[in-house]
């Protein structure tokens, strides 16, 4: 039924779940209608609902999308609400035509910056979501704004103004409960209602036959051991073309996220916010449209997925052997989501085997395939008081910025992660830094020795040979330092320069980055390089600096104030930390 039909005073029926599968209907009287408030051609039907446990619920969380019927026409989906406290369930209803307008379009969807500041806590999940994507918006930010038909011009103003998008249950199985709050609350501010749950093999027999309208719905984000996604209803079938929620999902335009069934145990009545407590399915479809008035998808098979596997090793002591467990994921392929939430599995999965505080010792193996580009690897040791966030951080910061780059789109086909965890810490200290050699000559090989201490005040002294070239200069220095203070000393001398230009150069910059469980010796001299085309060209000629330096217009090229002769590590057992500098002073040939 188009908008133009609809008539205050109009009696409907609305159709829902409200337990297990069986589809119930209410009662549904037509107020008006609001027109043109958020945008041409975006409306909304004012109605009051009555029947079943609306009495007590009032318009609960998970009706999103039911659909309501006027002499057996489709007129939309139940999709917004005037909020808490209310005594009333007053519903605005979206027309069915703007959901199917909104969602017939197939634009690509474009490149977004977006990228979550690991470790991730709720203001920094909170601002990363609203800065990648439109937020779930009032139906009119102004009274003034609203033009309602059958209604008094002051009640229709202000109903307006006041109607919020239903919040959507957002479902979490199999995690911690510190993990669930930050996750939640940075979900809750976007529109979204934690919920707590057991998962899919929670009880309650599973939907079967083919999807109805008002059938449950579900928007899986992880599946797996763990389970994350969101529940809503549906609105429309068209062949396998569906429509649900009403409002968006999260607002993400042209998606690919797995579309499931849902299982409603029971509607829980609450004056601050009612909800159907539920749990996601089988996949029978994919999510191809999030827009600003529904969900839009086909049934069928689903999406790509990323698969995730984190094996977690714990020794502890009097341990005759490693405790093996391992955790088997599919998290949605998706620019931002992909990276959140594997930190949020690696941090959860860590957090449920391992203590999250005290001295431990966690080191990470992880292998990211990326279609056409090869593994993203990482092997690192992380020996902090709080190593779970290290080791979570250093598995899906790299996704982060692979995924984000502006350079090309970059698409994850698996993630493999071997953690070995002891409640042993594991870190040496650099003491001490000397040669073996008094009379150092250039073209020579000499011995540098390195002594660290342990944390038990162990000491061990490593060999290093250096070559030092036949034309190096009178004066160097050798750096001996761990990862961390060498990467921070190289983004000071480069000032962020050394930007990437292609993938392969992101991709070597990420699988050489510097470890904690490495010893870093640096051979430096005085002598000049430069930056070119994201690449650092060290200890160059005068006459080439002189090129370099006449055609600096084009962007390109950064100079380098001193140059590395050499460069090798000293791999370790454990975290490394300090940082020693020696002098060298060569003898003349």
């Amino acid at each position: 039924m188009p908008i133009d039909e609809v008539r205050p005073g109009m009696i409907g029926v609305g159709r829902t779940v409200f337990q297990g599968a069986d589809l119930a209907d209410f009662k549904v009287q037509i107020i008006g209608v609001l027109r043109n408030v958020q945008g041409p051609r975006r409306n909304l039907i004012l109605a009051r609902l009555e029947g079943g446990p609306l009495a007590q619920t009032g318009v609960a969380a998970g009706m999103s999308g039911s659909p309501v019927y006027v002499d057996g026409r489709l007129i939309g989906a139940v999709s917004y609400s005037i909020g808490a406290f209310s005594k009333e369930a007053i519903a605005g209803i979206t027309p069915i035509q703007e959901m199917k307008d909104a969602t017939a379009t197939s634009r690509p969807r474009p490149v977004r910056q977006a990228r979550v500041d690991l470790p991730v806590t709720r203001q920094s999940l909170t601002e990363a979501l609203t800065a990648a994507y439109a937020q779930l918006a009032p139906f009119a930010s102004r009274p003034a704004d609203v033009e309602s038909i059958g209604l008094p011009t002051a009640a229709g103003a202000q109903l307006g103004a006041m109607m919020r998008p239903i919040a959507t249950p957002l479902l979490m199985a199999g995690f911690e409960p510190d993990v669930a709050d930050v996750i939640g609350g940075g979900f809750r501010d976007s529109g979204f209602s934690p919920v707590i749950t057991g998962g899919s093999g929670a009880g309650g027999e599973a939907p079967t036959g083919p999807l109805r309208e008002g059938d449950a719905i579900g928007v899986s984000l992880i599946g797996g051991d763990l389970e994350m996604g969101a529940t809503g209803t549906v609105t429309h079938i068209d062949g396998d073309r569906v429509y649900a929620f009403g409002h968006p999902f999260y607002n993400l335009g042209p998606a690919q996220f797995p579309m499931t069934r849902a299982h409603v145990f029971t509607m829980l009545p609450s004056l601050m916010n009612s909800f159907k407590i539920s749990s996601l399915g089988e996949t029978i479809g994919t999510m191809q449209q999030d827009r600003a008035t529904a969900i839009a998808g086909t049934l069928g098979k689903g999406p790509a997925l990323v698969p995730m596997t984190i094996t977690v090793n714990s020794t502890r002591d009097g341990d005759a052997q490693p405790i093996s467990r391992t955790v088997k994921l599919n998290l949605v392929n998706d620019q931002l989501f992909t990276p959140l939430l594997a930190y949020v599995s690696m941090f959860n999965t860590l957090g449920s085997f391992e203590r999250q505080y005290g001295a431990a010792t966690i080191s990470v193996k992880s292998r990211a395939r990326l279609k056409g580009h090869g593994d993203l690897t990482l092997e690192d040791v992380f020996a902090t008081e709080n190593p779970i966030l290290g080791a979570s951080a250093a598995v899906a910061g790299p996704l982060t910025l692979m995924l984000a780059n502006n350079i090309a789109e970059v698409s994850v086909e698996g993630l493999d992660v071997t953690v070995n965890a002891s409640e042993t810490p594991r870190s040496v200290s650099i003491e001490r830094v000397w040669l073996d050699d008094i009379r150092p000559r250039p073209g020579r090989t000499v011995p540098l020795k390195v002594l660290t201490r342990s944390y038990r005040g162990e000491e061990k002294i490593s060999t290093l040979p250096i070559e030092i070239p036949a034309n190096a200069p009178r004066e160097l220095t050798v750096l001996v330092t761990d990862g961390r203070q060498l990467n921070a000393m190289e983004q000071r001398e480069l000032r962020g320069s050394l930007q990437p230009q292609t993938i392969t150069q992101l991709m070597r910059v990420l699988n050489e980055a510097r470890r904690n469980n490495r010893i870093y010796v640096r051979l430096m001299t005085g002598r000049a390089g430069a930056v070119v085309n994201g690449e650092a060209m060290t200890a160059l000629p005068p006459s080439v600096l002189s090129v370099l330096e006449s055609d600096r217009n084009g962007g390109s090229f950064t100079p380098i104030r001193s140059a590395a002769l050499g460069e090798w590590e000293i791999p370790a057992d454990a975290a490394v930390t300090g940082s020693r500098m020696l002098t060298i002073n060569l003898e003349a040939r």
